[in-house]
């Protein structure tokens, strides 16, 4: 596993804390709902904290990553 130091603006980062989808949605819609609010996927807050997200080759997609956390 590689770590990866990213530097930049982190005030712009959405917070996954205050992401909140309607369960009621279609899985589809709850995911386009989910990009939508957080707006980087791969890179965002929860609390004092930046995550970067980074998938290992061979591993699960961005896409079932997401479907399992809305399940």
């Amino acid at each position: 596993m590689e770590n990866t130091v990213v530097t930049g603006r982190t005030d712009a980062l959405v917070d996954i804390r205050e992401v909140a989808v309607d369960k009621e949605l279609s899985r589809e819609e709850r995911i386009a709902e989910f990009v939508q609010q957080i707006k980087d996927p791969y890179r965002f807050k929860c609390g004092r904290f930046t995550v970067q997200a980074s998938f290992a080759a061979g591993g699960a997609t961005l896409e079932e990553c997401i479907k399992g956390i809305l399940r």
